[in-house]
């Protein structure tokens, strides 16, 4: 994992954390975000999210993964830090950052301040860790889910820490002070002191054991069990109070192996007391001493406690119907709430897409617009002055023929009526061969030309498909990351590959 280095965060442009946001949400449905997917999502005006992205990379707030059939960038802890912490920053509610103080198998604890100096507690909740691997075993976060991010499920534990955390300083249980959270980060109150595993002298250790014995019948009353209460989750302040830490794993005690917990929670303080103070107390609480005095389970909604459960607990401990009415009435009101504003994200989302696809699909027909208006003016212009120049050859030809058709008709009529007029005659012959000469002459000029040979038609296609190439090669060309066209190429490799050794088996050569 690495320790968190927050100098970067300083250096972070807005446009790097709203690429790094478009990668979250993207996870959501991707294990794998391809960089294409990235860009719609961050919808950056300019472009360069490829260079954002591969800066990111050189930071480690992302990685860029090669599967077995895509590949695309991750999100990692490193990114997920930065953008919880960047929310906390905004809100006023950190504004430095201090050093490590403590690491646990889910999470690590560090120091930091807010505006007016105040040290506090900020614990980031890291599963997925190689001690901490077996989630479903251990928690119902995933429920009905066959799999999921860890990142969420780091999220959904830091959530739900925060929750209990709030319910337990309502009621006056010595816990930190809950202060503010955002995804896996949740900050609290720093407790001066240290962890009772450090702690080798008490002043009195018949009371100190009766104090934590005590509470661990009083969160049970309250419905909930702490699950692992033992030395490590038990803070000592400077006065000898005792403060309980640690709570995502609490449980209802209408769970199944509520008495199991139970009982492992109370051998845990005994044996640590006999362990290192050297004190055995045959007094120590059982899970028939429980009895409801509140409903925090109910509230927190608990592992371990259904809504048939829920409510059954409500009508015992007195809850009205219409209080519970009307807070099913606000737990729905503020669902649908939640729900049109999911909606309302998605429908901007999807607008926004959509901005994005017209955008460039506009940028990539721009040209070829420009180019085929251009090319029509052009073929009008030559398609008119063609027609024109024909309908001026047809009306000299219609002319000449005409002129012809006389010439020939005035010869007939000279030589039946005018047998003696025979040299006049010859000399319109003479007429009559020259005129033909000049004609043939004309046609000879005229066939040399091309406009009167090709037809119209041919013309208009020949003209479209020039204006199809133009536009092929005006088309700007897709940009590939690096990496992104090889899994296609990988698996056809693979393929191959099979395909190869396979031969021996089947008798191929």
């Amino acid at each position: 994992m690495g320790k968190l280095n927050v100098k970067i965060l300083r250096y972070l442009t807005p446009e790097d954390f709203r690429v790094l946001t478009s990668i979250e949400m993207g996870m959501k449905n991707h294990e794998l975000v391809p960089a294409s997917l990235a860009a719609q999502i961050a919808n950056l005006r300019y472009g360069g999210v490829h260079k954002l992205l591969r800066e990111l990379c050189k930071n480690r707030l992302l990685s860029y993964e090669r599967g077995k059939r895509y590949d695309g960038y991750r999100l990692t802890n490193a990114g997920y830090d930065y953008l919880a912490l960047k929310v906390l920053a905004q809100r006023g509610i950190i504004h430095s950052f201090g050093n490590q103080i403590g690491v646990g198998k889910e999470s690590n604890i560090y120091v930091v301040a807010n505006e007016e100096g105040t040290s506090l507690c900020l614990k980031l909740h890291r599963l997925g860790r190689t001690c901490f691997r077996n989630i479903k075993g251990k928690r119902d976060y995933h429920q009905h889910r066959q799999s999921a991010s860890w990142l969420y499920l780091s999220r959904i534990s830091a959530t739900r820490e925060f929750a209990y955390m709030k319910a337990l300083f309502d009621r006056g249980f010595p816990v930190p002070k809950p202060i503010d959270f955002n995804r896996h980060c949740v900050i609290m109150e720093l407790v001066e002191g240290g962890p009772l595993c450090n702690v080798n002298e008490v002043n009195n250790v018949e009371a100190l054991y009766d104090e934590l014995m005590d509470l661990i019948v009083r969160l049970a009353n309250h419905g909930v069990i702490h699950g692992d209460f033992n030395e490590f989750n038990i803070m000592m302040k400077d006065d000898g109070k005792p403060v309980i830490i640690d709570f995502p794993q609490m449980i209802s005690t209408e769970h199944i192996n509520a008495e199991v917990y139970f009982q492992r929670d109370v051998n845990c303080v005994r044996d640590f007391f006999k362990r290192r103070f050297g004190y055995e107390s045959e007094l120590y609480p059982t899970f028939q001493d429980v009895s409801r005095e509140g409903c925090i389970d109910a509230e927190v909604r608990a592992s371990g406690l259904t809504r048939q459960m829920e409510k059954d607990l409500l009508k015992e401990m007195g809850v009205d119907e219409e209080e519970e009415e009307e807070e099913e009435n606000s737990d729905e009101e503020t669902y649908e709430d939640c729900s049109e504003n999911i909606e309302d994200l998605e429908d901007q989302m999807s607008d926004l897409q959509l901005q994005v696809e017209n955008a460039v699909r506009e940028s990539f027909h721009v040209s070829a617009r420009q180019t085929v208006l251009n090319n029509e003016n052009e073929y009008s212009e030559k398609v008119s002055i063609v027609l024109h120049s024909e309908k001026e050859n047809n009306t000299e030809d219609e002319c000449e023929r005409n002129n012809r058709n006389v010439t020939v008709e005035n010869v007939k009529t000279d030589e039946e009526n005018n047998e003696d007029k025979l040299s006049d005659a010859s000399s319109d012959a003479g007429s009559e061969g020259a005129s033909i000469n000049d004609y043939d002459d004309t046609r000879s000029i005229r066939s040399v030309s091309t406009a009167a040979t090709i037809a119209p038609d041919v013309i208009k296609r020949r003209t479209k498909l020039g204006l199809e190439k133009r536009d092929k090669k005006n088309r700007s060309k897709r940009i590939l990351v690096k990496g992104e066209a090889s899994a296609v190429t990988r698996v056809r490799r693979d393929n191959r590959a099979t395909i190869q050794e396979s031969t021996g088996i089947w008798g191929w050569e």
